[in-house]
């Protein structure tokens, strides 16, 4: 059974584990880019760490799907800062 999931109406379709909203890019930022071990993340956010493992396996196989769903979310992010209001000072 695969239990990393795409469905277009949950998270947009970002590649997650199934049942869950945990992306498989969070848990690669979460181990190499916050430190995390794969055990750590298992038990602080309630994963099966077999789950981690194909999350990180999945993110090896797919590199540049993964640093397209990165750009995605950066561009997201750049779009609703530019949206905000800047704040006034009085």
């Amino acid at each position: 059974m695969n239990r990393i999931v795409k469905t277009d109406d949950v998270m947009g379709g970002q590649p997650r584990i199934e049942g869950r909203r945990i992306s498989v890019l969070q848990i690669y930022e979460w181990v190499n880019e916050e430190g995390m071990s794969p055990e750590a993340v298992s038990s602080e956010f309630g994963v099966e760490l077999a789950d981690v493992h194909l999350a990180l396996s999945y993110y090896y196989d797919n590199v540049a799907e993964m640093e397209d769903w990165r750009e995605r979310r950066k561009t997201r992010i750049e779009e609703s800062e530019d949206e905000q209001p800047s704040p006034k000072y009085a």
